[in-house]
């Protein structure tokens, strides 16, 4: 890896890190797309996973008084049982699949509340979250726009919303690094250190982004989070359909 190209990860994986510090989601999906074209799709995906695990670390940490554990150990039940399923058909993606799956995402968040009023606090909305989402973790390498359907519409505030879905993500990044891991012998040691450098810049990163967070009101966040994830995911869809041209 060139240092041009080192240089440009890092930035990237900083201000990833905090738009997600913000809104708790689309950094991730702008920092995948990024790896995609330098990567092979299952590369790509376990490589983000690590990028996005320490990040969501550090998120959850930071607002770690916001958790609510329940929900994050119903949610993760039900996505450890997707990767099961996964598994057992040998999924392997690639990267018109994987950008088709994030671009069709973001129409979740449109869907009128008086249709499907999904909630994460209820113990079946959260086992089903785990499901779906758990399952476009590791088909797609993201499923951001797919667990804030559950989020976006509970009476949680913004600061919990954000904390919950980061511990959910915790565990999501690591089964998907898990199911990936023979891809990671694709890079060299050379590389890998690279992301392990670009560790410090995602957790700074998430960091600046809290501090913001604590500036926007509740209904700012939940206007802002739905366009941002919209403009990103039709630009996915874009490109997968130019990918299968």
């Amino acid at each position: 890896m060139s240092p041009f190209i080192a240089l440009a990860f890092f930035a990237i994986v900083f201000l990833t890190a905090l738009l997600s510090g913000i809104f708790g989601m689309a950094g991730g999906l702008i920092l995948l797309w990024f790896l995609l074209l330098a990567l092979p799709a299952s590369v790509a995906i376990v490589v983000h996973g690590v990028i996005q695990l320490c990040s969501n670390a550090s998120r959850a940490w930071f607002s770690r008084h916001y958790i609510d554990a329940r929900i994050v150990a119903i949610i993760a039940s039900g996505g450890a049982l997707s990767a099961i399923a996964l598994a057992l058909v040998g999924y392997h993606p690639n990267t018109a699949i994987v950008s088709l799956l994030i671009g069709v995402m973001p129409i979740l968040v449109w869907i009128p509340k008086a249709w499907f009023h999904f909630d994460a606090a209820r113990p079946s909305h959260a086992f089903g979250c785990g499901i779906v989402a758990g399952g476009l973790t590791i088909a797609a390498g993201v499923s951001g726009p797919t667990i804030d359907l559950f989020f976006i519409r509970t009476a949680m505030d913004r600061r919990q919303i954000v904390a919950t879905k980061a511990a959910v993500q915790v565990i999501a990044h690591a089964i998907k690094i898990v199911f990936y891991a023979g891809s990671a012998l694709a890079l060299s040691g050379g590389q890998w250190g690279v992301v392990a450098l670009a560790v410090p810049f995602a957790i700074l990163g998430t960091r600046a982004g809290n501090g913001l967070l604590r500036r926007l009101t509740d209904a700012n966040f939940r206007y802002w989070t739905r366009w941002i994830v919209t403009l990103i995911g039709g630009f996915y869809f874009v490109q997968g359909v130019w990918a299968l041209i």
